[in-house]
């Protein structure tokens, strides 16, 4: 297929040509339809198949397997869930919000496990993350969070405050005073463990009907141009493009992350930066940023902080933004000077789906025949999975331990109307991207940054 290596780092890098499968050619009666070949949909047709062979399964995508962000994300395979310990367990217990966190730092190596059982090669290396300090407000967030999470009953072994000769040891980037690492988190790459996961549900007997574009969901029912495919369940797995879908557009907004990376970088060159464990990284700043030393050593690098754009609209053209790129390379710069030289070969894009009160969620309407798991506001590559397994029980009517997690039927509320959707939304980002340059300096910025996360759910 051409076109798909422009798509990102991942796709580019593939070992071979995205080779489309066959369109859905006519009606259709199943046990399950998946709607979104990413990687919720792939996972939640994975553990289907596993427990029961004998469902009839379809995936239906409108481009190919792993199209979306799921072939365009950071590589962070991590237990992070958008939401807070506290905010869980507002909406359920203490103990119930603790079983969420523990479960999302299984996954981390349920996924390792399937990697391995499916001979899936996307670089998985369970490096753990780096998040860093590189200012005294930003080391008081450390301490807060390593304190936090101790206070909720996770121990040295899940998050350690790092001194500064400790973060440096790990990622040697400039102005570090501190920071905190946990191991809960493997490195990967991303396009390969979609189309991995692809083939592996095909070996299990699903079948993916790819350049099928479903236009409605309906009660039991995935409508398409070429045909309805009718189900006992139909799964929602559609993320940052969900808007697009009628009946949905207020469920989750698409707010885009964008991405560089740089040419192989010489030996010499890692020395000096480090991450020798492959470990991920971030910093404390208000706007999120992410990187990775890739497995073939390029330094992967992205940020939040592309407009949102009015109507909830998901457009090519919106993958590329030119002044966000630019500040990723002087971001990248300030954080790694020996970069400063260094060739950028690949810059990308993506929708994610961000839910109103950043709560990620999966459930089941048996009413409607609809299940759905999203609003991962990217951190999807782990929380897929965890979704797959979820899915799966709840769609085989198990009543089980994931079946019992707090964001299991949660629902988020709706988006609201445009313009203040767009208004918000603009204004909270240009606010905190604000505040991040001048915090060290003064604290009324942090402060209006803190109000208008509040109103993104950050």
């Amino acid at each position: 297929m051409t076109g798909h290596r422009d798509l990102s780092l991942w796709f580019d890098t593939l070992d071979e040509d995205v080779t489309p499968r066959p369109r859905l050619s006519g009606d259709l009666d199943v046990d399950v339809a998946i709607v979104g070949a990413g990687y919720t949909g792939l996972w939640t047709a994975y553990y289907l198949a596993e427990a029961d062979p004998s469902l009839r399964i379809a995936v239906l995508e409108r481009e190919f397997a792993g199209f979306g962000a799921s072939g365009r994300n950071g590589g962070w395979c991590s237990a992070l869930f958008p939401a807070g310990l506290a905010k869980v367990a507002r909406t359920s217990t203490r103990e119930r919000a603790i079983a969420q966190q523990r479960a999302m730092n299984a996954t981390v190596d349920e996924v390792g496990r399937v990697v391995e059982a499916e001979g899936i090669d996307c670089g998985y290396t369970k490096g753990g993350t780096v998040i860093l300090a590189r200012t005294h407000v930003q080391t008081r967030r450390a301490w807060d969070m390593v304190e936090d999470q101790h206070a909720w009953g996770f121990g040295k072994e899940d998050f350690r405050y790092l001194d500064a000769d400790e973060a440096r040891a790990r990622v040697g980037a400039a102005d570090v005073l501190g920071g905190v690492y946990t191991p809960h988190t493997a490195a990967i790459q991303p396009a390969k463990l979609a189309r991995g996961l692809a083939e592996a549900v095909e070996r299990r007997g699903v079948a993916i009907y790819e350049g099928t574009p479903v236009t409605l969901i309906d009660d039991g029912a995935a409508v398409t141009p070429y045909g309805t495919v009718r189900a006992d369940v139909v799964v929602r797995a559609t993320e940052g493009y969900t808007p697009e879908l009628p009946g949905f557009r207020r469920d989750l907004a698409p707010v885009y992350s964008l991405m560089i990376a740089t040419e192989p970088l010489p030996q010499d060159m890692w020395d000096e930066i480090g991450l020798a464990e492959r470990e991920t990284f971030s910093d404390f700043r208000h706007l999120i940023v992410y990187g990775q030393r890739t497995s073939d050593g390029r330094l992967a690098f992205g940020g939040r902080g592309a407009p949102y754009h009015y109507g909830s609209k998901v457009r090519p053209e919106y993958d590329r933004d030119d002044h966000v790129f630019a500040e990723l390379r002087r971001v990248l710069r300030e954080l790694f000077p020996v970069t400063a030289d260094v060739p950028i070969s690949h810059q990308w894009g993506g929708a994610l789906g961000v839910p109103r009160d950043w709560f990620a969620s999966c459930g089941i309407d048996r009413h409607r025949k609809l299940a759905w798991a999203g609003g991962y506001v990217g951190d999807g590559v782990g929380t897929t999975n965890l979704a797959g397994r979820t899915l799966a029980d709840l769609i085989r009517d198990r009543y089980t331990d994931l079946t019992r997690l707090p964001w299991v039927q949660h629902r988020s509320p709706r988006w609201e109307p445009e313009p203040l959707r767009w208004l918000g939304t603009n204004i909270g980002l240009r606010v905190m991207t604000a505040a991040d340059g001048e915090e060290a300096r003064t604290k009324k910025n942090s402060k209006l940054a803190h109000a208008f996360g509040r109103f993104l759910g950050h």
